[in-house]
């Protein structure tokens, strides 16, 4: 665990992760846990049962005003404007070449008020653009409340059994990518079902000084485990999620990432990267996101090369780990346009391992 002293911004959970023995790093410069006993034995909680998570380093911007609607709808690639009351969407936002600047999800709180949760690394990039984009434009108003909020998610086929112990909200109703204020264990909160994980789960809006008491609640009830990034990460590449600074850089492309559908070219009115984008639509990606398996034991990972069967690179890992699901390794990695129709391998350590080129995402809950 790093240093007491450490520059390191602590989560209104840390103390907690501490008393439960966590294995603490500074990530996107927050501590975080990263396990707590077994990453293994986290990742199959929220397989079979629940698991709890902290994730209250991920960024929390307002948008709010009159044109606020419009104001997103010209700084990211989606379409906010059209999206009830109630409810989010996954969206981007792109520098003007296209290149992805975050992934981000953007939920629709009132006709004039948004929530935009950007990745913890981003926040500051997300808050400039925005308001550079969105402030200086339309008659709206950007707020970066990241430090006001505790996110608490708890995910998994056990989740809204779990959940509806400590709330009346009406959970059987909310569908996915939508939300609903309630208390949940006596606190106020905002109910999202959305998740990093590939399983159905929730995720808990609420204030800083209520995250221990509602987190302690949860983290009671029988089969509720925490969990911490690394258990995140597998269930995240299980499901073909991407990350971003792995699968979405600013060099990257959504189409590249096989994300053009959101991209909403057809909006009306301008947004930010619309021309490089709608040409990037036009023409093939020289290079796809692709899920590779591994036929031997040894794990691809991040930065790892492809290789055609005659040694030549085609391709670089992006993701890769082994698969407490599968049984296997697996990897996202990019590998130039055709070049998975070939028999591919893996640079692991000098040694080039044989992989199958496969679908994405390699899980999907029945």
């Amino acid at each position: 665990m790093p240093a007491d002293n450490t520059t390191a911004k602590k989560t209104p959970l840390y103390d907690v992760h501490r008393e439960l023995g966590a294995n603490l790093v500074d990530f996107a410069g927050y501590l975080m846990p990263l396990r707590y006993a077994s990453e293994t034995a986290e990742h199959r909680a929220v397989r079979t049962g629940a698991g709890l998570f902290d994730l209250s380093h991920m960024g929390e911007i307002f948008v709010e005003g009159p044109q606020a609607a419009q104001g997103l709808d010209y700084a990211l690639v989606g379409e906010p404007s059209a999206v009830p009351i109630g409810r989010a969407r996954y969206t981007m936002i792109c520098a003007p070449d296209g290149g992805v600047l975050d992934d981000l999800i953007v939920y629709r709180l009132a006709e004039e008020r948004f929530l935009v949760v950007a990745n913890a690394a981003n926040i500051a990039t997300v808050h400039r653009a925005l308001a550079e984009r969105v402030a200086s434009g339309f008659q709206a108003e950007v707020a970066d409340r990241s430090d006001e909020y505790a996110l608490i998610a708890l995910q998994g086929p056990q989740s809204q059994a779990i959940l509806s112990q400590f709330t009346d909200a009406p959970l059987d109703g909310l569908r996915y990518y939508a939300w609903l204020s309630g208390r949940v264990a006596g606190v106020d909160a905002l109910i999202a079902r959305t998740g990093y994980t590939g399983e159905d789960g929730f995720e808990l809006f609420v204030a800083a000084a209520d995250a221990v008491r509602l987190w302690n609640e949860l983290a009671l009830v029988e089969g509720v485990l925490p969990a911490g990034l690394a258990a995140r990460d597998t269930l995240r590449l299980e499901a073909g999620m991407p990350l971003y600074g792995n699968e979405l850089t600013a060099e990257t492309t959504p189409y590249e990432a096989g994300l053009g559908r959101v991209v909403k070219l057809g909006k009306p009115g301008d947004f930010v990267g619309r021309k490089a984008l709608a040409a990037y639509a036009d023409t093939p990606p020289g290079r796809t996101l692709v899920g590779l398996v591994a036929r031997g034991r040894r794990a691809p990972r991040k930065g790892y090369e492809v290789v055609r069967a005659d040694g030549t690179v085609c391709g670089v890992v992006t993701s890769g780990a082994p698969s407490p699901t599968l049984g296997k390794p697996i990897a996202m990695a990019y590998v130039d346009s055709g070049a998975a129709e070939a028999g591919l391998a893996v640079d692991v350590r000098g040694r080039h391992e044989p992989v199958d080129v496969v679908d994405l995402p390699f899980y999907k809950r029945s």
